[in-house]
């Protein structure tokens, strides 16, 4: 059978689709190959979001002409938000690219590799599916199968694509095309599936997942959400019925939500519902009132503010994570000490920073983009030492106590059962990394585990079983095989979002 290998750029949307790419590909025959070098098809999936992610796309095509001159049947696809937003420009200026699809046409790749098979010419298909919106479901392992392989603890669910936000410096619009929303009955039964399948957490995704709606209306209205807040969405009632549908689901997370789909109908679920985790992923990008109107963010920071605060008051202990950009068009060092405030009231335990870079289709392509680079990497440089000394306080406040990890794979860093007795690796439910020590002859794969944190690392904990913790485990049988490839074992950290 044909063979292939995906490999995977950007955010957590696109480890999604590559997810979905390979259960397309497994359906229509193709088996994975244990890397690129063995593969007949090559699958490259792009991030747009950033100029490096397209720079990174064009030099490893140039690296794999000599993979293609190897065997004059293999096949190069690019696909994600660079195909998207290039299209037949890609086949035009590199020849070594056989099919370009966007992220809407997933569901054709395996036609249009047959096509190939059989003569075609190298094609683009980046078509949006504004029309019948279409969202591509997990296929799980069937519950209970012994021979087959386990569910990874965690997934994503897609339940919204596109946007319409219109910052002035995203290209995500270009390249997912509107907001399109997907039913809440089919929401909730791949998650169902899913759970049955032995899935711990599940992430709902969307570019500004809490602006979703249901297309059905097959809702209804959550409590504390008000018909007159032009903010107000359907993503509160979503949550509610997915904690009330699937009991089965240990945690339910999102990524990336808008500040101005915080509403209070979203801070009533976080404070109601159990099944949401303590912690939030809630992009800000600039502290100054300035920035954010250039940047067409339609908030000001007070607004953040008071949203993220009403949010951390009605759930105590409930930590924030956010994104940043530096050197913005007319950021000034002022706007950028605004910025610097901001990480230090709100107190961000996590921070993904990123210097602006010129994207095409963007309307911030009419600004000059006048923050010189040394300067743009000066501000980085300071944005993350703050941010690094809040999370160094916060990690080492949590040595000494007892903490729950889903326990998400094998610990890449000491692999298995290497120096020092690390293990398994898993997260709190702050989203903190705990890395389990002296646990190799237990099977703790997919289990929500106590564990004391005995000390803090740089960007995480480590951690040891208590000894009810190390009791239960041993009494539990062996899980079986491992979860299928292709899945991740540890989530992907967001890329720069909404």
């Amino acid at each position: 059978m044909p063979r292939y290998s995906i490999t995977t750029f950007g955010c957590q949307m696109n480890v999604h689709d590559s997810e979905r790419m390979h259960d397309v590909l497994r359906r229509a025959g193709y088996t994975e190959a244990g890397g690129p070098d063995e593969a007949d098809v090559l699958v490259l999936n792009t991030c747009s979001v950033r100029e490096k992610a397209e720079q990174k796309l064009r030099s490893e095509v140039g690296r794999l002409a000599r993979w293609k001159r190897e065997r004059a049947e293999r096949v190069l696809v690019v696909a994600g938000c660079v195909a998207q937003q290039e299209g037949e420009r890609l086949l035009k200026q590199m020849r070594a690219i056989d099919v370009v699809v966007g992220p809407d046409n997933i569901p054709e790749l395996p036609g249009l590799l047959g096509d190939l098979a059989i003569g075609g010419l190298p094609i683009a298909r980046t078509v949006f599916d504004l029309d019948a919106p279409r969202f591509l479901v997990a296929s799980p392992p069937s519950p209970g199968s012994s021979s087959s392989p386990r569910a990874a603890p965690t997934a994503f669910v897609t339940v919204m694509k596109g946007c319409d936000e219109r910052c002035s410096f995203c290209i995500v619009p270009h390249t997912r095309g509107p907001e399109r929303y997907r039913p809440s009955d089919e929401i909730v039964a791949e998650i169902a599936a899913l759970v049955a399948a032995g899935t711990r957490e599940v992430t709902l995704l969307g570019q500004t997942v809490n602006s979703y709606r249901d297309p059905l209306g097959a809702l209804p209205r959550a409590p504390g959400a008000s018909a007159d807040d032009p903010d107000e969405s359907e993503f509160a009632a979503l949550l509610r019925r997915v904690a009330a549908d699937v009991p089965g689901l240990a945690r339910l997370r999102y990524t990336s939500p808008h500040p101005r789909h915080l509403t209070p109908s979203l801070v009533l679920a976080h404070a109601e519902l159990p099944v949401l985790p303590r912690h939030v992923h809630m992009p800000v990008q600039s502290g100054s009132d300035r920035v954010l109107r250039r940047m067409i963010r339609r908030y000001t920071r007070a607004e953040y503010v008071a949203r993220t605060r009403a949010l951390v008051e009605a759930v105590p202990g409930l930590t924030l994570s956010t994104d940043v950009i530096v050197g913005f068009p007319g950021e000034t060092e002022d706007d950028f000490a605004a910025t610097l405030s901001l990480v230090r009231e709100v107190g961000f335990k996590g921070l993904f920073g990123f210097k602006y870079s010129r994207r095409p289709h963007t309307p911030a392509l009419k600004l000059p983009d006048d923050v010189p680079e040394g300067v743009k990497g000066e501000r980085l440089a300071r944005l993350f030492e703050e941010s690094e000394a809040l999370l160094a306080a916060h990690l080492s406040a949590l040595v000494g106590t007892t903490q729950e990890v889903l326990v998400e794979g094998r610990d890449k860093e000491r692999g298995h059962g290497g120096a020092g007795g690390a293990l398994w690796s898993g997260r709190t439910a702050r989203h903190e990394i705990a890395h389990i020590e002296g646990a190799g002859e237990l099977d703790l794969l997919g289990e929500i585990v106590e564990v004391s944190i005995a000390r803090a690392n740089k960007h995480s904990l480590q951690a040891e079983l208590t000894e009810a913790a190390r009791a239960a485990a041993r009494q539990r049988p062996r899980g079986g095989p491992e979860p299928r490839p292709g899945r991740r074992s540890l989530p992907v950290v967001a890329a720069e979002g909404g």
